[in-house]
């Protein structure tokens, strides 16, 4: 058991989906929450995180940081993902151990995975085939902040753990179309066709390949468990349990969003990779499962789009 009361608390990358859903479970605990900006502090920046770091001193740091964004965007910025994820997770992990962080949890993504993993995936077939080529570039840079945070463990016995999320939504996503993940992406879809009243939504793929999908808050619920009750090398899953088509799962976002209109399917455009569905027996034997349905997560989503105008993350 790691507590958190009286600690002062870094959640790096705070104003994104999952910071922000950290930062929202965290305020129930009894802790001193620490942000800060990017226009304070670049974190691809060794010289300028390592100064934050040492002039603050958190004891405990969360890892959500990272620069995202769906297929298209994969595929349009290789050099961007890798670079800029790779910078990120090194400078925090570094300084978190040269300024005597207690602990430390660097959060990953189920696309380190091999593309044909054997489902659902356990956490030990990490580096055992291929990974899927419209996303390596960010998976390449989740693998190496994982044996980052194991190098340093074994090295210098930091409590650095890490933890890998199945596909995440919620409030704060981002519906922007050229950089979105599928679950915004058809919302934003849906609700412009519902407005423009037009009679077809185009889908990318066949609509074949199965996805699960966490609600975000849930998410964040998972990784300060994971925080106070666990501590080992390997990475933990966090998932929710099962999984469904694409093409299910836009049927469940046309009832949301109450779309009348046809689904077609753009078989031009690439599928990703076949079926992620994540083993999340070693969370759940800790004692942690997920709270949130996937038709009311949805639901919850849509009405915060349509709070907040449905413009970018609406923050």
């Amino acid at each position: 058991m790691y507590s958190l009361k009286g600690k002062k608390v870094w959640v790096a990358g705070h104003r994104g989906m999952v910071g922000a859903a950290l930062m929202r479970r965290l305020a129930s605990e009894d802790c001193e929450l620490l942000t800060v900006t990017r226009d304070t502090v670049d974190l691809r920046r060794q010289a300028e995180v390592e100064g934050w770091l040492a002039e603050h001193r958190p004891e405990a740091v969360f890892i959500p940081a990272a620069r995202v964004g769906g297929i298209l965007a994969n595929d349009s910025f290789p050099a961007e993902f890798l670079y800029d994820n790779l910078m990120i997770e090194a400078n925090i992990i570094n300084a978190a151990w040269q300024n005597g962080v207690e602990k430390l949890l660097f959060l990953g993504s189920s696309c380190i995975y091999p593309k044909m993993a054997e489902q659902p995936m356990k956490e030990d077939a990490l580096l055992t085939g291929p990974l899927e080529p419209t996303n390596q570039w960010y998976a390449v840079a989740k693998i190496a902040g994982i044996k980052l945070a194991q190098a340093y463990r074994r090295q210098y016995g930091c409590d650095f753990i890490s933890a890998m999320p199945t596909n995440l939504y919620g409030i704060g996503d981002n519906f922007d179309l050229d950089s979105s993940h599928v679950l915004p992406a058809l919302i934003a879809k849906m609700h412009m066709a519902k407005e423009a009243g037009d009679a077809e939504v185009v889908i990318w793929g066949t609509g074949a390949p199965k996805r699960e999908f966490l609600y975000v808050d849930d998410c964040a619920d998972a990784l300060v468990f994971l925080m106070t009750h666990y501590s080992g090398e390997e990475h933990v899953n966090v998932g929710y349990g099962d999984d469904l088509t694409i093409q299910e799962l836009a049927q469940k976002v046309k009832a949301v969003v109450g779309f009348e209109g046809a689904l077609v399917n753009d078989t031009s455009k690439p599928d990703g990779t076949p079926r992620k569905l994540m083993d999340s027996t070693r969370l759940h034997n800790l004692g942690w499962r997920p709270r949130t349905g996937l038709d009311e997560g949805i639901a919850k989503v849509y009405r915060w789009y349509l709070e907040t105008g449905g413009n970018g993350r609406g923050v």
